[in-house]
């Protein structure tokens, strides 16, 4: 038998699984932001906590630096340790820039 690698992921694919009363949000953030998880916090208490981590993605364009959150309730949600907020509707694709200046996140040892 011969071994099949899988075939290669496209560089910066993301499958975002919306509908309904789900949508998903890219968070578009400095580079310094790179490799640091953003929390969102949502105002239904009912609903978990969710977090993403600020990747780079590379287009013509150049890089932009974004956390993906591929699947969020609809609602109201805080992004953590800032005064932002975002409103996620369902089927769609939330498009935000994190108005906040960096704050690198305090470590606990």
């Amino acid at each position: 038998m011969t071994e099949t690698a899988p075939p290669p992921s496209w560089q910066g694919s993301v499958i975002l699984d919306i509908g309904n009363d789900v949508g998903a949000l890219v968070l578009h953030t400095s580079s310094q932001w790179l490799n640091h998880e953003i929390d969102l916090a949502p105002d239904d208490s009912s609903l978990p906590h969710t977090h993403s981590a600020v990747r780079e993605r590379r287009s013509p364009d150049g890089s932009t630096y974004a956390a993906v959150y591929a699947q969020l309730h609809q609602g109201e949600y805080r992004v953590v340790g800032s005064t932002q907020r975002v409103r996620i509707v369902g089927g769609r694709v939330t498009d935000v820039a994190l108005d906040e200046p960096y704050l690198p996140p305090h470590h606990h040892h």
